[in-house]
């Protein structure tokens, strides 16, 4: 199976995990933040997710503000490890996209705006893991807020709002 297969059931799998959550949810609860207490899981976790939920989409094609959702349902019978992580990928033919290329911030519990500093490697861009840990109990749904701004009109590349999966 190729890359870009496994992707696309990855996305499609987490697109339907995300409707099936906002459909038991109910739109106030979607629309509603659920602040998550960070855990130590220096311990508990592993040093690598073992798995990634995945949902690619376009970069904003304009220098707004986009929110983005990062949404995970966990509907095992156990309690799970979880980091929600966004990455930018470049478009194969290049340009590699750089971290002036855009902004993100992070919705806090109180509602405001904290921007999140990126990494870069070989043209992807993508937010820390190790330090926004979740546990998450079974039968519960981690909801992240993003806010995207495309700081250089000409950047192109694909947004992948994910979440990594610790067993």
């Amino acid at each position: 199976m190729s890359a870009k297969n496994s992707r696309l059931r990855i996305a499609l799998v987490s697109l339907t995990v995300a409707a099936a959550a906002l459909t038991m949810a109910g739109p106030a609860a979607a629309a509603t933040y659920q602040p998550t207490t960070a855990v130590s899981t220096a311990d508990q976790t592993p040093a690598a997710p073992t798995a990634f939920v995945d949902l690619p989409t376009p970069l904003p094609a304009d220098t707004e503000s986009h929110e983005v959702e990062v949404t995970y349902h966990n509907d095992s019978t156990t309690t799970r490890t979880v980091a929600p992580q966004l990455l930018a990928e470049s478009p194969d033919s290049g340009p590699f996209l750089t971290p002036s290329d855009l902004k993100i911030e992070h919705r806090t519990a109180t509602g405001c705006w904290e921007p999140v500093p990126l990494g870069t490697q070989t043209g992807t861009l993508f937010t820390d893991l190790t330090t926004v840990h979740r546990t998450i109990p079974a039968g519960e749904t981690l909801t992240e807020v993003y806010r995207i701004t495309l700081t250089n009109p000409d950047a192109k590349g694909t947004l992948h709002p994910r979440v990594a999966l610790f067993d």
